[in-house]
């Protein structure tokens, strides 16, 4: 490995999230693409990295990580960058939000996305209708914690959670393809909607919009996908 890093990624999948962050932190780290269309996440080597067959996984030096928050929250640690340190008085508030994003936004997310995995395909739509309300909520909560403007959420200082966020608001505004997304509109969450103006025009974006083909404005107008390799479903 000539990078410390190795980053097994699918385009505008949640490795886009650590791809970001390792851009921002300014880091060495090469890539492997997981290639979806051939189901390569479900295949033993993949496997052998992350069990659940799930992406991303970060190879370390101190060996494969997996859940997008964990790689997030190593590499802010190792690095100390991108969040508050354990001994800031932050670091609490911090903590709170970036598994808020993980464990209840973005699962709330894979709902939506992925609702034919959770019920009968002929309910599927039910459900994405039902969660809907429950991702707005979602949304104003952080929108209102972005108009208090912490320093690990504003304008002008991303951190890791900055990131996760704005490819969170991207692929809400995405996905499912072909499913009805009237319910979602940036402008109702004008704070977000601030970050990720600023996220739009920072230089980890531009290096992940080349690597993935997002578009030029991929969190505040995003297009699908069109990435030189690999694809993003």
């Amino acid at each position: 490995m000539n990078a410390p890093y190795t980053l097994h990624y699918a385009p505008d999948n949640a490795s886009l999230v650590i791809r970001l962050a390792l851009e921002e932190m300014g880091l060495p780290y090469e890539t492997r693409l997981v290639d979806r269309r051939q189901n390569e996440q479900d295949g033993k080597a993949y496997r052998a990295l992350n069990p659940n067959g799930l992406i991303p996984v970060l190879e370390t030096p101190n060996g494969p990580i997996f859940e997008t928050a964990a790689i997030l929250l190593w590499l802010a640690d190792k690095h100390g960058q991108l969040a508050p340190p354990p001994d800031s008085p932050d670091r609490a508030a911090f903590l709170k939000w970036l598994f808020f994003a993980s464990n209840t936004l973005h699962a709330d997310m894979r709902i939506l996305f992925y609702a034919e995995k959770y019920i009968d395909a002929a309910q599927a739509d039910t459900l994405r209708q039902g969660i809907r309300p429950r991702l707005r909520q979602h949304l104003r909560n952080l929108d209102d914690l972005a108009a208090t403007a912490p320093d690990w959420l504003s304008d002008d200082h991303p951190s890791v959670l900055s990131y996760y966020l704005a490819c969170q608001i991207r692929w809400v505004a995405l996905y499912p393809a072909r499913a009805d997304r009237t319910w979602f509109k940036l402008a109702d969450t004008p704070h977000l909607q601030s970050i990720l103006m600023r996220l739009d025009d920072r230089p980890a974006t531009q290096a992940a919009m080349t690597a993935e083909g997002l578009g030029a404005t991929p969190f505040t107008s995003p297009t699908y996908a069109n990435p030189p390799e690999g694809s993003a479903t």
